[in-house]
């Protein structure tokens, strides 16, 4: 393949850790003024961050964090999405200091939104908090107030609050870092650089210490799972704090690519923008949750008579689609909408991660590289019109002829500890040098998980993923077919995943309900959906309610053979999510028991249905509720 940026070398050696490859690349001509990042406020607002200036700026702001803290304190970022994150983030590592970053909560702390915020000082305990002056006076305004948490106050209170614009536009002498020299100052490939919270989609968010080494060997292996070099372009809009989002930021650096960020927000109030970005910047690889899919075919303003001739999708060469499980069916969907826009199936990435691994496990998107002079570059093995299906899902990895001898993936039967055989369905295990080293302050859960072993057999040490999954077909593809705890078992004694009682139940009525908005569970023995509807402005009469409840009935038995017992239609933005779009549905659950969900109808099937003793604020009879006059 012909390199725009000559003096990239394709034998590049592999760095230790990741902050190593910068220097490097801000050294070389070529790349000086290429840009390494570039914020989006919208389609027409951009800033640019060159390899250069983030080197220099890395270099500054990692010396004055070494003039209030010492080398291995532990600081928490609590800044908004941007390029000043992006470089806190490096220059933490070259100042050898465990960042902990975390979505910042409003200074007000109103709506208790500040739970994680205790619980990430509590467990980390750091040092010092870094963040900008503005969000530094609010909390310092909210800690000096008669009518603040306590609790919080006095917590925020003990941490010493570092400026961003001080590190890096206060005038004064700093001691430069000598990369060039022998011994490298930053973090070590065997020290913890990053404490990433666990999204929380099954439980409390778990703190994962993660190895500056671990890192850099996972986004390796990314970037060779997807063939990213210096010519590739990212456009990512994922929330930067942990996971896919934070390890893109690595991977860029890595593959010594372009990065184009914007924030979770400007996606979600205008899905359209994520289109408009990969047309501009002639994007060739991009990582969205699978729920992105059918919101933008929905939202993306393609049938609604916006102009579409800006949109050109024909670079991009890896849609990788994260958050399992990935069905066929919205692929398939976007696929048909977008084909006319240059996008091309064979760039179809479904893929697999988790932050106990730092982030990537595999994906089953493979490129095959011929010789570096054809004009166009990569040759496909497979597309996504040649994957198969299971279940309504697409494969997340291949396990036949694994490249990475380093990279062990299996199928485990839960009880027996022992290798499932291909077409049963197990827990999936991963031995990796990227899995990370434990989870901080739980020691006895750190070797559940990250300490697997089979049984009777001499094995790696393996890292149970807690998602179920299945190996089918010659090529041994996995499909990831759920999560262990979500798995509901029904009166029958058969197992089922609750994604497809929610799939089948939004299906019934996707004009008037929101999409990856639906919860199932159980209470009791009883099966329950819960539907977010969509925001309407004209009231929605009772008679429609109660058919949408029968319909959700209906259709989950017709498509599922699972009978539902209650449906319950709530407002908008009742039903939890994490802050990457997955569902919460233990949460879902306690809130829908303890009355804290907006109702708009609820519905009881059979004659022997649980009795909610601790729902609140229950209206109307048993079978039917009150219906709100209005949505």
């Amino acid at each position: 393949m012909p390199y725009k940026y000559e003096n990239y070398d394709p034998s590049f050696p592999d760095q230790p850790v990741v902050d190593l490859y910068l220097p490097v690349w801000a050294r070389l001509p070529a790349f000086k003024s290429k840009p390494a990042f570039i914020w989006a406020q919208d389609l027409h607002t951009f800033t640019a961050l060159t390899y250069q200036q983030l080197n220099a700026t890395v270099d500054v702001i990692s010396s004055r964090l070494l003039a209030p803290l010492q080398r291995g304190d532990t600081v928490l970022l609590l800044c908004s999405p941007g390029l000043d994150l992006v470089e806190l983030i490096f220059a933490c590592q070259r100042a050898g200091l465990l960042s902990v970053p975390i979505i910042p909560p409003h200074p007000s702390f109103a709506k208790e939104n500040y739970h994680h915020l205790i619980r990430a000082i509590s467990q980390t305990k750091p040092k010092a908090a870094l963040a900008h002056p503005h969000y530094i006076s609010s909390i310092r305004q909210y800690v000096s107030s008669p009518h603040n948490n306590k609790k919080l106050a006095h917590m925020l209170h003990s941490i010493h609050w570092i400026s961003v614009d001080e590190l890096k536009h206060h005038h004064g002498v700093v001691t430069l870092n000598n990369l060039d020299s022998l011994t490298y100052s930053g973090c070590k490939a065997n020290e913890v650089y990053l404490v990433q919270y666990t999204s929380g989609a099954t439980g409390v968010p778990k703190p994962v210490l993660v190895t500056a080494g671990s890192a850099a060997h996972n986004v390796r292996t990314a970037r060779k799972a997807y063939d990213l070099h210096p010519n590739s372009t990212i456009v990512s809009w994922l929330p930067q704090y942990h996971d896919c989002g934070l390890m893109f930021l690595l991977l860029t650096l890595v593959s010594g690519a372009t990065c184009v960020l914007t924030s979770p927000t400007a996606f979600i109030k205008r899905p359209r923008l994520w289109l408009e970005l990969l047309s501009k910047f002639k994007a060739t690889c991009t990582p969205v949750p699978s729920f992105t899919l059918p919101l933008v075919v929905k939202r993306g303003g393609i049938h609604q008579g916006a102009s579409t001739s800006s949109i050109n999708l024909s670079t991009l060469k890896n849609l990788i689609i994260i958050n399992e499980p990935v069905y066929r069916d919205s692929v398939e969907e976007f696929v048909h909408t977008f084909s006319p826009f240059g996008l091309s199936p064979s760039s179809i990435s479904p893929s697999y991660g988790l932050a106990e691994n730092c982030t990537f496990v595999s994906t089953a998107w493979r490129s095959v590289n011929s010789d570096h002079n054809d004009s166009v570059g990569a040759y496909y093995s497979s597309s996504f019109p040649d994957f198969p299906t299971h279940n309504k899902l697409l494969p997340v990895a291949r396990l036949e002829n694994v490249e990475e001898e380093d990279v062990e993936i299996m199928v485990v039967d839960e009880e027996t500890l022992e290798p499932a055989e291909d077409g049963v369905e197990g827990e999936i295990w991963v031995a990796s040098p990227s899995n990370a080293s434990g989870y901080l302050g739980h020691p006895s859960l750190t070797r559940e998980v990250f300490h697997g072993r089979l049984r009777n057999m001499i094995s790696k040490c393996f890292l149970r993923t807690g998602d179920r999954g299945i190996v089918k077909g010659e090529k041994r593809y996995l499909f990831v077919t759920g999560r262990c705890q979500d798995v509901m078992e029904l009166r029958n004694g058969r197992k089922v995943h609750p994604h497809y009682i929610e799939t089948a139940a939004y299906n019934s009525c996707p004009k008037l309900l929101r999409g990856g908005c639906l919860a199932a569970f159980k209470v009791s023995s009883t099966v329950v959906v819960v539907a977010e509807m969509q925001r309407i402005e004209k009231g929605i009469e009772k008679g429609v309610l109660k058919r949408i409840c029968e319909g959700v009935k209906e259709a989950v038995w017709k498509k599922e053979k699972v009978e539902v017992g209650w449906v319950v239609l709530v407002e908008s933005e009742c039903v939890p999510k994490t802050t990457s779009g997955k569902l919460i549905r233990g949460k879902a659950k306690e809130k829908l028991l303890a009355g804290e969900m907006v109702i708009l109808m609820k519905m009881r099937f059979g004659k022997d249905v649980t009795v909610f003793k601790r729902a609140k604020k229950v209206t109307g009879s048993i079978l039917f509720a009150e219906a709100r006059s209005s949505l």
